[in-house]
């Protein structure tokens, strides 16, 4: 009797500490769907994505029809892949989980603007299924989206959610969100009037100065490679750039006109979790000002010869950015104007009681600060989501602050996990719209996938 109680006592132990430590319940269906239900034409060519909810195990097909108005399919656009009979086949890969169609307009052509194609996916192969935006209509023009519902798409492979790999940059106005891999880039070199530099916050970087200007002098020799900690109750908010976006407090001070007053940094390009990278994969960089852009140099710690990078700023984009590993520049971020909302992991901050130090977020929403991007937290207690309209804007006091919604609109712990349904946030873009949006869901508690939250959002008033 005594081992049938041990026994089932054991039993009932792992089954309590499995339920405790299943942080990823059984998903839901696999579902395929576009991104939005409206996209606009922008140049020469436009990129239409099916997303799944997460990494197929097989290749998996899907068929989409398209149906023009005022165009004709080879006279005044393709696709690729090639439609036959009005009919496009694609694949999703096994382990992706998107698949995208490039529209592109024929050159010499001119069009009116009232042109549109209309995309609907009329089958999904196991081991997917249909989703619920199975229609998209792409203009021949620039959108001023009235708004729709998107699924962000912050899973890369397959990954957990709540590591996600992926950055998403979403713009409202366009409908267009672009997913970035976190690992992608180091730094970032800001375009305007003044010069200054930041590194990835969704890498869990860190950076110290050493008061060195030779950089080929620096080694090992001069930092305690733990010092460049920071998560989980280790470093301090000086090894990290300021978490509401404030230019004027970055980790690395602003590039002087001086060469004598640029300090050698070191960089752990990659933490967050209280881990420093081997002392082989660490980075020693110097910045410069050159002309109107800036000099970067560069190397491994314990490298005796630097490389150097010149970095050009152009003005429509908020940051140049910079791939150490690559030893090049970088696409990441769209242009400043075409977005709106940074969603993923971030460093940020927390308090254990003794002050405010750096820690890592997942599911964190950063608003484009360069771009004057503003927000507004809206309680329901005060308003419904439905009800809100422009006559409400005025009693509204937005924020420029990039955390104007950070982790607010989520609970991860400590209570019913999932979206906040007490509350939704009003975004005022570059250009003067406003509209009111809400998360719907991204946690399998609430009905979502960890990794790919849903949100939805509607134009209250358009910009002059």
């Amino acid at each position: 009797m005594k081992k049938i109680a041990k026994s089932l006592l054991l039993i009932a132990f792992l089954a309590s500490f499995n339920a405790c430590n299943d942080d990823e319940p059984p998903l839901p269906d696999n579902t395929a769907s576009f991104e939005s239900a409206a996209q606009g034409f922008e140049g020469e060519e436009a990129e239409i994505k099916i997303v799944l909810s997460r990494a197929v195990d097989a290749a998996t097909p899907i068929t989409v029809s398209l149906a023009p108005t005022l165009l004709v399919y080879g006279t005044e656009f393709t696709t690729t892949p090639a439609a036959t009979n009005n009919t496009i086949a694609l694949t999703v890969p096994a382990g992706q989980s998107s698949a995208s169609i490039k529209v592109t307009r024929k050159a010499g052509v001119l069009l009116d603007g009232d042109e549109s194609v209309a995309f609907k996916i009329t089958s999904v192969a196991a081991p997917a299924v249909t989703g619920t935006n199975t229609e998209l209509k792409l203009s021949f023009k620039a959108i001023v989206s009235e708004g729709t519902s998107i699924q962000l798409n912050g899973i890369a492979g397959t990954e957990l959610g709540s590591n996600a790999a992926n950055s998403v940059f979403l713009d409202l106005s366009s409908n267009i969100q672009t997913p970035v891999l976190r690992n992608s880039w180091d730094l970032g070199f800001y375009n305007d009037a003044d010069f200054r530099v930041v590194i990835n916050a969704t890498n869990g970087a860190s950076v110290l100065m050493v008061n060195k200007t030779d950089i080929n002098a620096v080694s090992a020799k001069d930092i305690v490679l733990d010092s460049l900690a920071v998560g989980q109750g280790m470093g301090k908010l000086s090894l990290v750039d300021d978490a509401k976006g404030d230019l004027t407090k970055t980790a690395i001070k602003e590039i002087s006109a001086t060469d004598a007053d640029n300090k050698v940094y070191i960089l752990n390009r990659q933490g967050g979790s209280a881990t420093v990278l081997p002392a082989d994969q660490i980075y020693k960089i110097r910045v410069l000002r050159k002309g109107t852009g800036y000099a970067l140099q560069y190397a491994k710690l314990n490298e005796t010869t630097s490389k150097t990078i010149d970095i050009t700023k152009d003005a429509t984009y908020n940051f140049e950015y910079v791939s150490l590993e690559k030893g090049a520049t970088v696409d990441v971020e769209p242009v400043k104007t075409r977005w709106d909302l940074n969603w993923g992991y971030s460093m940020y901050y927390t308090n254990f009681g003794t002050g405010l130090i750096p820690y890592g977020f997942s599911d964190l929403v950063f608003i484009n600060k360069q771009a004057k991007t503003e927000a507004a937290e809206v309680l329901t207690s005060a308003v419904t989501y439905d009800a809100f309209a422009e006559s409400n804007i005025a009693g509204l006091t937005f924020s420029t602050d990039a955390d104007a919604i950070g982790s607010k609109w989520r609970v991860t712990s400590g209570g019913t996990v999932g979206v906040k349904t007490d509350r939704f946030y009003v975004i005022k873009d570059s250009a003067g719209n406003v509209y009111k949006l809400r998360f719907v869901s991204f946690h399998a508690e609430d009905g979502g996938v960890r990794g790919k939250p849903k949100l939805e959002y509607k134009l209250v008033k358009k910009g002059a």
